[in-house]
């Protein structure tokens, strides 16, 4: 039976708990963002070597489990360096690496929807690589993936119950910790999943309603 006290009881550790899952949400959602940007740079490079590399990087942590780069970052890297990587980093940057593999897909079909016209006209006015990409290429190749960009933020911030396996407290954690101490597991998991129904579901609106301004924009 649904225990309404032992609800109200529990509800601010797991509250607390939603608070640190948003945050390491953002901390790797930032992470994935320009480390996807640097190698959706790199796979373009003129540099072969470069490009093949960053492409064989891409594809061993697409193809290898999330929980087992992170379990390497956590438990296996201070075994190889004596370098202890806390908690909190190791589940940034783990899920941030894995998700900047696919966020450089999403920048590169940015980058190769605008008009090659663009390209010839930096070339034309002599802006340098730099200038090119800085005030030319990537303000026109952002904006229309941002939905996108927006949709990986929630799918990322739906992994994070993986970081319990590495300590991290957020809220699978907090609730298995609360199941353990009363022995009662339904209020604990359905609260879990009902706090991320709704932070998904406002981050989805919150999606839609900027691709249709984006779309307004572009006068689509």
């Amino acid at each position: 039976m649904w225990d309404w006290n032992y609800v109200w009881d529990i509800l601010p550790q797991l509250l607390s708990a939603l608070k640190m899952t948003v945050w390491v949400t953002i901390c790797a959602f930032v992470v994935a963002l320009i480390i996807g940007l640097l190698l959706a740079f790199a796979t373009r490079s003129r540099f072969k070597l470069l490009s093949l590399i960053t492409k064989g990087i891409i594809e061993f942590i697409r193809n290898t489990p999330l929980l087992v780069q992170v379990f390497f970052l956590y438990y296996s890297l201070p075994l190889l360096t004596g370098i202890s990587i806390p908690a909190f980093y190791a589940g940034v940057i783990g899920l941030g690496l894995h998700y900047s593999t696919y966020l450089s897909e999403v920048y590169r079909s940015g980058i190769e929807g605008v008009p090659k016209g663009q390209w010839e006209a930096a070339t034309a006015l002599n802006y340098t690589k730099a200038k090119t990409w800085r005030s030319i290429i990537l303000p026109q190749a952002v904006p229309p993936i941002i939905p996108v960009l927006g949709n990986y933020l929630i799918v990322m911030f739906k992994e994070t119950p993986i970081l319990c396996a590495i300590t991290l407290v957020e809220m699978m954690l907090t609730a298995k910790n609360i199941v353990s101490q009363s022995f009662r597991a339904f209020e604990p998991y359905t609260l879990v999943g009902i706090l991320f129904l709704i932070i998904s579901y406002i981050a989805s609106l919150l999606v839609q309603r900027l691709e249709k301004r984006l779309n307004l924009q572009r006068g689509k």
